[in-house]
């Protein structure tokens, strides 16, 4: 196994004092702060896993502000942490406890520069959080399309560094197929700047692609440019009960078969996460009658120029699907009003979860193919392990991604179960995902919480790849250290 990464950074009180002085001239009172009552909320990672400390935080306005803080940062040898809406599922936007990293906040920087409805596409800042760039886009007749539970605190450059994912992976893929462009400042503060998209560009590396997904440890996306399509004129949205996984995934195929790209969501989760969610949310109810081992909730858009023949085809393939016994019962959402319970349904398993008791939780994926296999091998084996806890697996089974969740038997104490007991749950469940040739983190990425089992368990030519990256880079390792590797 090889250790993460480690650099030897020193910087004396005087030297912190000097920076702190600077960085104050340099961005004004909006633009640097040190009052803890401002800094607390910012500390602390949405899950509340891990909880940090730092010598203030700065809020650039601009590109070239950032640029100046860093340039600043590499002078005086302080480490930076960039951090967007700090709505991440991995401690990658959290700073440590020694109070010695900046907190970089790149939350002013929220302006949507330029909406170009002819070619499709958006210009905004890394601080545009995704809710607020969805309304801008549909003002325009068009659509961002990657949308995920966190939307309406999530900032557009915070999904770009963790290749953010959701539930329309399936169709357009996640965060790193909807970048066309964008703007970074890197360690030394010099900006690489690529906004400007070019359908075909063959001077050698795709270097924005190094950027994306990388958690800010090789650059701070500054400004992206990102692809739109046009507006969704009309949506289907079906709930299915199926008897196994296996059946599920052979229910994708034929709607895949069937609806060919008009397919955009195809999520399934265990009877035991929907009478979960059923339990949690006042006066919900099972969109079917009768008891079902799964759930899938399936949902197929069209914009205007084909909007006309979806009903139909939907109708068409659900009718096909009973005929070939793929599912046991299913049901057209008849409103948009239904449409949106069937989603709340799906988005409210994580939180019901929550309200049953402390559980591990794992964003893992497998080849698509095997996932039905793997779930059906994984589940009963982790719960023999481990007498008492209740294994589920939900989510994206079109693009082999599940959250695999181990909940702690009842009566456990959140804190020391999941530091015990779960931490060694979680190290067998990434072996055996190791073993089915998956991976640790399909959407949620590292940070923190998984850096030491990538390091663990991660091919060493990738992981010796990635290192030399950042040591060319980043050579001081100022970059959000102690994340990724």
């Amino acid at each position: 196994m090889q250790p993460p990464l480690v650099y030897a950074i020193s910087v004396s009180m005087s030297e912190y004092e000097a920076f702190l002085d600077e960085a104050a001239n340099l961005l004004g009172p909006r633009g640097l702060t040190q009052d803890p009552d401002l800094l607390e909320p910012w500390l602390t990672d949405w899950r509340g896993r891990f909880t940090g400390r730092t010598c203030a935080m700065a809020s650039p306005a601009s590109t070239e502000e950032v640029a100046a803080v860093v340039r600043l940062c590499a002078r005086y040898k302080v480490p930076v942490v960039p951090q967007g809406g700090n709505s991440g599922m991995a401690g990658g936007a959290t700073p440590d406890t020694s109070g010695h990293e900046l907190l970089l906040s790149l939350r002013r920087m929220n302006a949507i520069r330029e909406i170009d409805r002819e070619g499709r596409k958006v210009i905004c800042e890394a601080g545009v959080v995704l809710h607020d760039l969805h309304e801008a886009v549909a003002e325009a007749g068009l659509r961002f399309p990657l949308t995920l539970g966190g939307k309406g605190s999530a900032t557009v450059g915070g999904l770009i560094s963790t290749n953010a994912g959701g539930s329309q992976v399936l169709r357009h893929g996640s965060m790193r197929a909807q970048v066309l462009g964008l703007d970074a400042v890197l360690a030394d503060g010099s900006v690489f700047s690529a906004l400007t998209p070019l359908k075909k560009d063959n001077r050698g590396f795709d270097l924005k692609q190094l950027l994306i997904g990388s958690e800010g440890t090789l650059g701070i996306v500054t400004a992206t440019t990102l692809r739109l399509l046009p507006a969704v004129a009309d949506r289907v949205v079906i709930w299915a009960g199926v008897p196994s996984l296996k059946a599920a995934r052979s229910l994708l195929l034929h709607c895949e078969d069937c609806a060919g790209e008009a397919l955009e969501g195809f999520e399934v989760m265990p009877a035991d996460c929907l009478a979960a969610v059923l339990k949690h949310l006042p006066n919900a109810r099972s969109p079917l009658a009768g008891d079902h081992a799964w759930h899938v909730l399936i949902e197929a858009v069209a914009d205007s120029a084909h909007a006309d023949g979806l009903h139909e085809t939907c109708e068409t393939m659900l009718a096909g699907a009973f005929e070939r016994g793929l599912l046991e019962d299913g049901t057209i959402a008849a409103n948009e009003t239904q449409a949106e319970a069937f989603w709340l349904l799906r988005e409210s398993i994580a939180p019901a979860e929550r309200a049953r008791g402390p559980a591990v939780q794992h964003d893992i994926s497998v080849p698509v193919e095997r996932m039905p296999e793997f779930v059906e091998a994984v589940v009963p084996k982790i719960e023999a392990a481990w007498p008492g806890t209740r294994a589920v697996a939900f989510g994206h089974l079109g693009d082999g991604n599940v959250h695999f969740h181990v909940i702690a038997p009842p009566g456990k104490a959140a804190i020391s179960w999941e530091q015990d007991e779960g931490k060694l749950i979680s190290r067998q469940v990434h072996d055996l995902v190791t073993e089915w040739g998956g991976s640790i983190s399909a959407e949620h990425g590292i940070g923190q919480l998984k850096r030491e089992e990538l390091a663990r368990l991660g091919d060493p030519v990738s992981l010796a790849m990635m290192r030399q990256v950042k040591q060319a880079l980043d050579p001081a390792g100022l970059l959000n250290p102690g994340k990724l590797l």
